[in-house]
């Protein structure tokens, strides 16, 4: 598949979304991003625990190394669940040999930023990651968590909102995410007002995102900003690719390379 065909596809489906109730919208969307997911690993274990009248989903690979990885998913803070993203998370756990728990977090316009961020904050007891990994809306909860722990974990991010976001700090509109989608997400999360500048002395970031993305502008920023305070961050950008692609990942060669170099870096870190 070349990025073109993606873009079509992928638009094609979020009209439909957009055209429906927030359930409806939901279903459709985790539909729309499962027609992307490659099959299961081979000799995977899956399994959902019930959380909190919500749900975490359990990746484990036949042969898993010790620690568990907490994957958060995105959706702009209103989609997304744990079937919208079991190929990414799937394949997170294939790449680095590691039990994965993808949460299901409460959602806008029900839940409130805070309510989400609690419930991430209250899977971390649970569970006791490793690491904690997070996409899109998910980067940013990520992150939010990671300055709320007693101690700190690896973190790897991919494209997430990081602030300020505002018209002189985004890049251009890009497919499938334009300025304006990236700003309306101040209602659902204001803290993408300011910047993140106070990450733990000893975080570890590992950071992915995409060429062609408003995001990427403020979030190299946030990189070079995070490096100049000492923090320990890897990163790379996926040539031609854009916001979304992550889920076909297996389908686009650009977003496959990236992937996995995002995954053994992070890998690497844990490996530390």
């Amino acid at each position: 598949m070349n990025i073109d065909t993606f873009i079509t596809r992928f638009e094609r489906g979020l009209a439909n979304v957009t055209r429906s109730t927030p359930a409806e919208a939901r279903q459709r969307y985790d539909q729309l991003c499962q027609t992307f997911a490659p099959p299961n690993p081979a000799g995977m274990r899956i399994t959902d625990e019930p959380w909190e009248g919500s749900v975490l989903r359990h990746f484990i690979p036949a042969s898993a190394k010790p620690g568990r990885i907490m994957y958060i998913h995105g959706g702009g803070f209103t989609l997304g669940s744990v079937h919208s993203h079991h190929g990414i998370a799937a394949s997170l756990a294939d790449r680095l040999s590691r039990h994965v728990v993808s949460l299901d977090y409460c959602l806008a316009p029900e839940a409130d930023y805070s309510d989400m961020l609690g419930e991430c904050l209250s899977a971390t007891r649970v569970i006791t990651p490793a690491a904690i990994v997070g996409d899109s809306a998910g980067g940013r909860l990520a992150l939010d968590v990671l300055t709320r722990l007693t101690h700190s974990v690896p973190l790897g991010l991919i494209y997430p909102p990081v602030g300020p976001l505002n018209p002189q700090t985004l890049g251009p509109d890009a497919p499938l995410l334009s300025r304006n989608d990236v700003l309306s997400l101040l209602s659902f999360c204001p803290g993408l007002n300011t910047q993140i500048d106070a990450l733990p002395p000893k975080a570890q970031l590992e950071v992915l995102s995409v060429e062609h993305d408003p995001l990427t502008a403020p979030l190299e920023q946030a990189v070079a900003a995070w490096r100049r305070n000492g923090v320990q961050v890897g990163y790379r950008s996926a040539s031609t690719m854009v916001h979304a692609a992550l889920h076909a990942h297996a389908l686009l060669p650009e977003m496959q390379s990236a992937w996995q170099d995002f995954c053994q870096a992070l890998n690497q870190r844990l490996e530390h």
